[in-house]
């Protein structure tokens, strides 16, 4: 499985889930452009170390996905600069927990706009040019929640579904295409987020790290076992693969059992 000579773009990857699928695709010889928020000499050295690790050109771009206009340029830029966008991962996400009746309208606007219009926008962007070279992966990270539901996180909820909802749109536009569409839905993962909540659990508890681990994850993923960045690079390769070709608006869950009780 080789991506030599076929550029990727991956939003939200200088972190988690996004870093773990860009040095997925780097490994395999894509040339990447990467996107976030952070620290400019942390995102550099990510950056470098991905560059120099893999013999790769990897470019950064910071394009704010909660701007259309940005998350737009963030393809055409990639365009200009390697002169195509083969592989499109659309990973950029926040989230935000209250009860409906008092869940602030613009953080409801903030969470749709990223984890949802940004997707549409990015894909919008890629799709001309990857029909005129008939050849496009469009991975689009959506979450359990974008199959199942849980309490007090509306607005993740809702985005995460309208993202399954338009992975298959875009599969069945493309379906008599080379380019394919479709969702990778994890459940928890262990990123440096959601480490922050083990953390929190144990210190608003009283209990110990690995105690406050299996509490988060003994009330969804029956797995009590976390998914990692690395094996949903694995599988976003796979996605991006010829193997992949006829895998189209598919919503692959990795998730422990989550999805299956």
């Amino acid at each position: 499985m080789s991506f030599k000579g076929k550029v990727a773009v991956v939003s939200g990857s200088t972190s988690g889930i996004g870093l773990g699928i860009a040095g997925a695709l780097a490994a395999r010889g894509a040339a990447l452009t990467i996107n976030g928020f952070g620290d400019p000499a942390e995102i550099e050295k990510i950056r470098q170390g991905l560059a120099d690790t893999y013999g790769v050109e990897v470019a950064y771009d910071g394009a704010d996905l909660s701007k259309p206009d940005q998350v737009r340029a963030l393809v055409a830029a990639a365009e200009a600069r390697f002169g195509r966008v083969d592989i499109l991962v659309n990973n950029a996400g926040i989230q935000f927990v209250a009860p409906i009746e008092d869940f602030p309208a613009e953080r409801w606007d903030a969470v749709i706009a990223i984890n949802l219009s940004a997707v549409f926008h990015a894909t919008a962007a890629a799709l001309p040019g990857m029909k005129a070279r008939n050849f496009g992966r469009i991975i689009n990270i959506a979450s359990a929640h974008g199959l199942v539901a849980s309490a007090n996180k509306a607005a993740y909820v809702a985005a995460k579904h309208g993202v399954v909802g338009l992975t298959k749109v875009t599969a069945l536009e493309t379906a008599r295409t080379g380019i394919t569409a479709n969702a990778i839905c994890p459940g928890w993962v262990l990123t440096p987020l959601v480490q922050k909540q083990i953390d929190a659990i144990a210190a608003r508890d009283g209990i110990t790290e690995p105690e406050a681990r299996h509490k988060l994850l003994a009330e969804k993923q029956p797995s009590l076992d976390f998914a990692t960045p690395e094996q949903i690079g694995e599988l976003a390769a796979y996605l991006a693969s010829d193997a992949a070709a006829q895998v189209r608006g598919a919503s692959i869950s990795i998730d422990g059992a989550w999805t299956a009780q």
